[in-house]
């Protein structure tokens, strides 16, 4: 009987042993598991707390002149007057900007969303915005002095009335659509176009009053 005892009292000791030593104040851990690199991997979760870096930040900054993959810089040309001439004089389209079938059919796309309301479908300046009459004065294509280099630079800084869009279209987007630009001012071809232009009012026929006299 009081070996019995005595082996219930190891027993229960080991289990309270075991208990305490389950009780992690670590709000992180989820436990003892068998094989502990199945559940919590070496990497780091971002911003997550790491000793080991002097600002015990785990989220690190990029190395000194890294930029992303297929980043296309932009910094030799100012947003001014004198950058937009430069930029047209001077300015090429990087050889990586795909110039395809299916390059054009996503140009066209980002072009109806982003310059359309203006610019119109065909590019003769007769968008929306222009025939109800919130903007006036925006040329035709056919009417403009452009190329590949000018176009870029105002999609990228905007000019005049028509803002940025460095931050809605990547570079090479903004490529693309310079691209589909010309094209539409090679397509209207400097002739005059009423494909865009609103319709005139058709005049009213006279009266039989008049008709008759």
């Amino acid at each position: 009987m009081h070996r019995i005892n005595s082996t219930t009292k190891i027993f229960a000791l080991a289990a309270i042993v075991a208990f305490a030593s389950a009780c992690n104040q670590d709000s992180t851990f989820r436990g003892w598991v068998y094989m502990p690199d199945m559940y919590d991997g070496p990497a780091l979760e971002t911003y997550q707390p790491y000793g080991k870096f002097s600002d015990s930040t785990s989220a690190r900054k990029p190395v000194n002149g890294t930029v992303p993959r297929g980043f296309l810089a932009y910094q030799e040309f100012s947003p001014e007057a004198s950058g937009y001439d430069s930029a047209k004089a001077m300015l090429t389209m990087p050889s990586s900007v795909p110039t395809d079938d299916y390059a054009m059919e996503q140009a066209k796309d980002i072009y109806n969303i982003f310059c359309t309301h203006c610019h119109g479908e065909k590019g003769a300046g007769q968008g929306i915005l222009v025939t109800s009459g919130k903007f006036l004065g925006v040329p035709s294509y056919a009417d403009r002095d452009i190329n590949l280099g000018s176009i870029f630079h105002v999609v990228t800084y905007g000019k005049g009335v028509m803002g940025a869009h460095a931050s809605q279209l990547t570079p090479e987007e903004r490529w693309k659509v310079a691209q589909y630009v010309l094209k539409l001012k090679t397509e209207l071809g400097g002739a005059e176009t009423n494909e865009e232009e609103p319709a005139e009012a058709e005049s009213a026929p006279e009266d039989e009053t008049n008709m008759e006299s």
